[in-house]
């Protein structure tokens, strides 16, 4: 089935993606896997869609076979966007249950009897919905947890897949410049996150895989989105946590904005997150673990007792709502391997111990042979817009 022409990669590049997991399937002596998570189904097919909402499955045989399970609306998008050939509709029509239709394709597929991975770390893969599958499945197959196999193979990119993310890091500086620019004493935050987001769609970028963060005031400590937007104070602090995203390819960044007259305490706090982030930064390189990235940031914020957090940053690629994190994260004790190719994306919480003053430079970088190259042009050093 012929690619659209917005598609990033070739029908090679998926042909060489589904023979990886097609290994891995018989290396861990699996006869197919069941995907569930939106993220396989693209990194496999070029498949995207918010329908992992409601039931849907790819189902791929180790003999390279593929079939999509998904509702009507879903099997249009597959035919536009995916490679995928055989495509199947079920209908939600009372009583319609769409588990006794995948027990009907992995028949004819003729897995009966035969052991199948299935991702159970999936959005999609509901209480409900897996209930139903154990249900069908029960006697016909055996299920086994491979949650982690498309997630493992995902997270060294390709050339094309970098080429993404270079241009989700183009996506975010252009963020950043309007949030620097609109930053000011007086300005309301639905400006700011109005010409952000404005300028990832203007450069033809997607939408992200959680809300873009913009806290301001009290609520500047707060890392996560928050409904409500407020005017910035003539003395304020305004926390930005946003992704410049392309073909669903992340390039996560994060920093504190100041408005009004910064303090002492300000610029010491700041000037230790960068060395902080600098820090993490030096271990981001091959034959290195995440728990080291971790470590080195702790150190330095621990040693100057102030607070931080418990996790550092995480991988990025090509991931869809509810969250832009992807597998593995920094913490400490996470024995990971970092590899040349992955996109990671390192944030520096650090804050007061009464928290009330928080700075947090982050950004992405990929994991390079010798080392690693930031996504981001854009300078770390403090704004302070009066």
């Amino acid at each position: 089935m012929p690619l659209p022409a917005t598609s990033p990669f070739t029908a090679a590049e998926f042909q060489r993606r589904q023979r990886h997991v097609c290994r891995e399937l018989a290396r861990r002596d699996l006869d197919g896997l069941l995907m569930f998570r939106q993220e396989s189904m693209y990194y496999v097919t070029g498949y995207a869609t918010f329908g992992y909402c409601f039931f849907q499955c790819l189902y791929l045989g180790t003999d390279g076979r593929m079939t999509l399970l998904t509702r009507l609306p879903d099997t249009i998008i597959a035919g536009l966007d995916s490679v995928i050939e055989d495509i199947r509709a079920w209908h939600n029509l009372p009583g319609s249950n769409p588990a006794n239709n995948l027990r009907d394709i992995l028949e004819e597929h003729g897995v009966r009897g035969e052991r199948l991975g299935i991702e159970l770390d999936a959005y999609g893969l509901t209480g409900l919905h897996y209930t139903r599958v154990q249900a069908a499945l029960t006697d016909f197959c055996r299920l086994e947890d491979a949650s982690n196999l498309g997630t493992e193979l995902r997270v060294v990119k390709s050339r094309a897949e970098l080429a993404c993310s270079r241009k989700a890091g183009e996506l975010a500086d252009a963020a950043l410049v309007e949030a620097n620019r609109l930053a000011v004493p007086g300005a309301w935050g639905g400006d700011i996150l109005a010409a952000m987001q404005g300028a990832v769609f203007k450069g033809d970028g997607d939408y992200s895989g959680n809300e873009f963060i913009l806290n301001s005031g009290p609520r500047a400590v707060g890392g996560r989105y928050m409904a409500g937007r407020d005017h910035l104070g003539s003395n304020d602090q305004l926390t930005v946590e946003w992704a410049g995203v392309y073909r669903f390819y992340h390039a996560a960044m994060m920093r504190t904005i100041l408005t009004g007259r910064v303090t002492k305490r300000q610029l010491n706090l700041h000037s230790l997150a960068l060395d902080a982030h600098a820090a993490s930064v030096a271990e981001l390189k091959p034959g290195n673990t995440f728990g080291d990235v971790y470590d080195a940031y702790a150190k330095v914020v621990t040693n100057a007792r102030h607070f931080h957090f418990t996790a550092t940053g995480y991988s990025q690629g090509a991931t869809f709502p509810p969250s832009w994190m992807d597998w593995p994260m920094f913490w400490h004790g996470n024995d990971t391997e970092i590899r040349a190719g992955m996109v990671l994306f390192v944030h520096t919480y650090v804050a007061t111990m009464d928290q009330k003053h928080v700075t947090a430079p982050g950004q992405s970088y990929i994991v390079t042979r010798n080392g690693n190259e930031a996504l981001s042009k854009m300078s770390m050093e403090l704004v302070v817009n009066d």
